[in-house]
């Protein structure tokens, strides 16, 4: 009886030893995952489109810098100026850091966002933001890079009889060009400064 115990006793043994082995190989997966997640971003920017000023422009000509990007329209009547507003006050409170930090401004409405457009909209808001825009191709392109959504929807009420809806999230993005974080809208500027703040001085 006794060693019929003990052999049973083993075997819980085992089976227990077994489970902590299994946790742990799972962990560890889970582990490396995270560092993978962290050394890996789930995408980069990536584009190809023309400045608020006619010049051409790819992720690559901010290398170096962290870039905040929001994808937007000019005739936008609340989200796009709000945001922009808050994208304002953070490179204020940025102060010298804000020399590492280039704002973006995306157009998701090629039609009526000319460069002449955008030139007149985005120097409103006295925060070195560039407008960007393109072709609708491109637009579209791009999009499907940042993985955000935007569609075009009849309107009589609003300028030429349409408006745009669109993702309203504010993203970040490293100084290699790869995401970093995202925002979403009515998140308060001071909460996104801190974080920025904090990822620069890493």
């Amino acid at each position: 009886m006794t060693l019929t115990l003990f052999r049973k006793a083993l075997w819980a043994l085992a089976g227990v030893a077994a489970l902590a082995l299994v946790w742990l190989l799972l962990w560890a997966d889970y582990r490396a995952d995270l560092v993978r997640a962290e050394r890996e971003p789930a995408f980069q920017a990536d584009f190809e489109l023309t400045d608020h000023r006619g010049m051409f422009r790819t992720q690559e000509d901010f290398t170096g810098l962290w870039m905040l990007v929001f994808f937007g329209f000019a005739n936008c009547p609340d989200v796009c100026p709000t945001t922009l507003s808050e994208v304002a006050a953070i490179m204020k409170g940025l102060g010298d850091d804000a020399e590492q930090v280039q704002p973006l401004f995306i157009s998701i409405d090629p039609e009526r966002d000319t460069p002449s457009a955008l030139a007149d909209f985005v120097p409103r808001f006295e925060a070195g933001i560039i407008g960007l825009t393109g072709t609708p191709d491109q637009i579209a392109t791009t999009s499907d890079t940042f993985k955000i959504f935007y569609e075009k929807i009849e309107e009589a009420s609003t300028p030429d009889g349409y408006t745009m809806s669109h993702s309203s999230q504010l993203f970040l993005f490293g100084r290699e060009a790869g995401y970093v974080a995202s925002w979403a809208y009515g998140t308060p500027a001071e909460e996104i400064l801190a974080d920025l703040r904090e990822r620069i001085a890493q």
